[in-house]
């Protein structure tokens, strides 16, 4: 998969940035990190928080873009 990067020691979780029109999801697991763009925002939210269920954790973190 071309958008998979590795990484070490990142904490587990699911991140999810508006920006320019467009959709960000962010997943970070223990050996990869993950990037979906998305063009609407509830598809954004819906792909998010099955993640988030997937990872079995507690909460989607928002990130703010300035």
């Amino acid at each position: 998969m071309g958008n998979v990067v590795p990484i070490r020691r990142a904490t587990t979780c699911v991140e999810v940035v508006g920006a320019s029109g467009e959709w960000v999801v962010r997943i970070i697991e223990t050996d990869q990190e993950i990037t979906r763009s998305l063009g609407l925002e509830s598809f954004a939210l819906s792909f998010a928080e099955g993640q988030r269920i997937r990872l079995h954790l507690d909460k989607t973190l928002w990130v703010e873009r300035c």
